[in-house]
């Protein structure tokens, strides 16, 4: 086997019995997955996963940076290809160099898809490689495995996907019109045309224009053209926005100030410090946005994107060299929070790259303000380790009714219900121990294990 039963539970055997048993009460209730990176036009045309490398190499930063790291050429994994001209010699490769994974989740991701799925249960290495490739690919063939089929055998209630506000969501559409129930939703991602430094950034800000029929050249036209896409989102199904921004800054400037700010930035002659302040200045304009049309926001701060700059010129965004940085809450959202921070009606989730504003920014301000929520350990942090420092370090001050679940935040659809089980597994650890201390009831735990999985997130997300 590859995947022991009892992965992740503690090891002293009474709290063991205790986290099995709330494990056993949650282990099977319907996947929510209301933040995530998978593609809508997998559901939509319902073709086949063309190849194990195709669907476990190429789309997984988790893989791949990996790779690079002890030497693996970018050029032999063909990242950034559309089509892969040998996928067996990269999955040779990436079989090869397994051994890398131990002892990260990434592993235990793998492994779960490989062992559950596909029904394997010797290790993958070089000498394994090809029966891994044929057998996967074999499969991969079959209705069973094609993407809608995927869904509902990972009992999949819910999955969004994360879209530009210049995409058609023409695969949103196609869904909707089909007669499958699948309830995959858009979530609406403003980054492209509220980032000055996204190359092309002007012309970005005209194809808005052209897409809503407003003068985007203008304030007024350029936030009424947002909200339209914000409507049209919500037509579709979407229930939340996400924002990457670098930093957690918001502003909160006059309409005049604004204006002149936009114009500036739309002529190009914005220099650091104003692209800032207009990224600042558009969190508080999509928060009330938000307070109107009732979408969820998230904020997703903290990643210095693209810092190899080599691989950004020569893979292009988004392509594994995303660096955490301390970001700081308490000074940055405070315009915002000012403005919105007692509105029960809205709800901003945040995010963190920076584990050390846990006890001493986050978990205060979501314990305080109405509107504030925790989003759980992301990206470098969905971690067995990092799940167990978000607990420790925030239940104390916000509690658990302050956070909002878990979710996966992946492009990699098959690791979803990995992802999902790791982090039941962590939580049912988690509440067994405070059973154990006797610091909870266990009919609590129950309770709090089920909410944790599934009713907290269908509450904050709106679902």
């Amino acid at each position: 086997m590859l995947i022991h039963e009892d992965r992740l539970f503690p090891a002293e055997p009474s709290v063991r019995k205790i986290a099995q048993a709330l494990y056993t009460h949650v282990r099977s209730l319907p996947i929510v997955s209301p933040h995530g990176h998978t593609q809508a036009a997998w559901f939509a045309s319902n073709e086949p996963f063309p190849d194990p490398a195709k669907l476990f190499v190429q789309p997984d930063h988790y893989v791949y940076r990996m790779l690079y790291s002890q030497g693996v050429s970018m050029d032999d994994l063909e990242i950034g290809q559309p089509e892969l001209k040998d996928p067996r010699k990269v999955w040779r490769i990436f079989a090869s160099h397994y051994h890398l994974f131990r002892g990260t989740p990434t592993r235990m991701w793998l492994d779960f898809a490989f062992q559950e799925l596909f029904g394997l249960t010797e290790r993958l290495q070089e000498k394994t490689a090809d029966l891994y490739f044929d057998t996967i690919a074999a499969k991969l063939r079959t209705p069973e495995f094609l993407p809608r089929a995927l869904y509902d055998r990972f009992n999949l209630e819910v999955l969004a996907t994360t879209d530009s506000p210049l995409d058609s969501l023409e695969h949103h559409k196609a869904i909707r019109d089909s007669s499958w129930e699948g309830r995959i939703l858009p979530t609406f991602r403003p980054d492209p045309v509220v980032d000055p430094e996204f190359a092309g950034f002007s012309g970005l800000i005209a194809k808005l224009g052209e897409d809503t029929g407003e003068d985007t050249a203008t304030w007024t036209g350029y936030l009424n053209a947002l909200r339209k896409v914000r409507i049209r989102f919500r037509a579709l199904g979407c229930t939340a926005t996400d924002h990457g921004h670098l930093t957690a800054q918001t502003a909160d400037l006059p309409r005049a100030d604004a204006e002149k700010l936009f114009k500036n930035v739309l002529s190009g002659k914005a220099d650091a410090a104003q692209q800032e302040l207009f990224r600042a200045q558009m969190l508080t304009e999509m928060a009330q946005m938000s307070v109107d049309d009732g979408l969820v926001m998230q904020i997703h701060p903290g990643s210095t994107r693209n810092h190899n700059r080599k691989v950004y010129e020569n893979y292009g965004r988004d392509t594994g060299a995303d660096i955490p940085r301390p970001t700081n809450y308490v000074d940055a959202l405070r315009p915002l929070l000012d403005r919105f921070g007692n509105e029960s009606k809205l709800t901003i989730i945040l995010f963190t790259l920076d584990e050390s504003t846990y006890s001493r920014e986050l978990a205060p301000l979501a314990g305080h303000y109405p509107c504030l929520r925790l989003g759980p350990p992301w990206w470098f942090f969905d971690s067995p380790e990092g799940m167990t420092r978000f607990r420790e370090q925030t239940t104390e001050t916000a509690g658990f009714y302050n956070t909002v679940g878990f979710n996966d935040d992946t492009r990699a659809f098959l690791s979803i219900p990995a992802r999902h089980d790791v982090a039941r597994r962590m939580d049912c650890a988690f509440l067994a121990r405070l059973v154990a201390e006797h610091r909870l009831e266990e009919d609590e735990a129950f309770e709090v294990a089920h909410d944790l999985a599934y009713g907290l997130v269908k509450k904050a997300y709106r679902l």
